[in-house]
């Protein structure tokens, strides 16, 4: 039976009378939010750290070198691969780029559509680490998966929806203590 899953792993907190959902963007990722989408959308021919830049050159962002520290002391991984083109990267290592791609503005809100899929299982624990790191830091993160099992243990609240309709709503615990049941 095909399942959605939404999972929220979030210090993001409403500002009084506003939505996330209604809220007008302020432009191109001025918000502070940044989405991973399931294929990457790495520029092949740029080096891993272009590649990251490419975000903060679009936005004009003033603190671009302090962002890449940032995301340099989130994923050290990626500074030992900046001077590689992205076409020579593994698809895992590509998933770590455009993580740390979307790191470099999303510093309230990632969107990382699939973040597990297709990854090794070292690698997937080490995205698990990199989203727990997050969360001492106040970003928010957002994760659509088909299955659960790798975020269950760090996500505030479940929702899964199969077919259209919500047919589960739980807090992370209890999805962490079922996938381990």
């Amino acid at each position: 039976m095909p399942r959605h899953c939404v999972a929220v792993a979030s210090t993001l907190r409403k500002e009084r009378g506003t939505s996330l959902r209604t809220e007008k963007s302020p432009g191109p990722n001025k918000g502070g939010t940044h989405n991973i989408p399931e294929d990457r959308r790495l520029v092949p021919v740029l080096t891993v750290e272009e590649n990251i830049l490419v975000p903060g050159w679009a936005t004009q962002r003033s603190d671009i070198e302090a962002r890449l520290s940032f995301v340099h002391d989130i994923l050290p991984e990626v500074r030992e691969l900046r001077h590689r083109r992205a076409l020579q990267l593994s698809g895992g290592q590509q998933k770590l780029v455009a993580l740390a791609r979307a790191l470099l503005c999303g510093h309230k809100l990632l969107l990382l559509d699939e973040p597990f899929e297709g990854v090794a299982p070292a690698l997937a624990q080490r995205i698990i680490a990199a989203i727990a790191a997050l969360r001492e830091t106040g970003v928010s993160v957002l994760l659509s998966e088909s299955d659960y099992v790798h975020s269950a243990t760090l996500v505030d609240r479940l929702y899964v929806i199969e077919r259209g309709v919500l047919s589960l709503h739980t807090d992370g615990r209890a999805a962490a203590a079922e996938t381990r049941g």
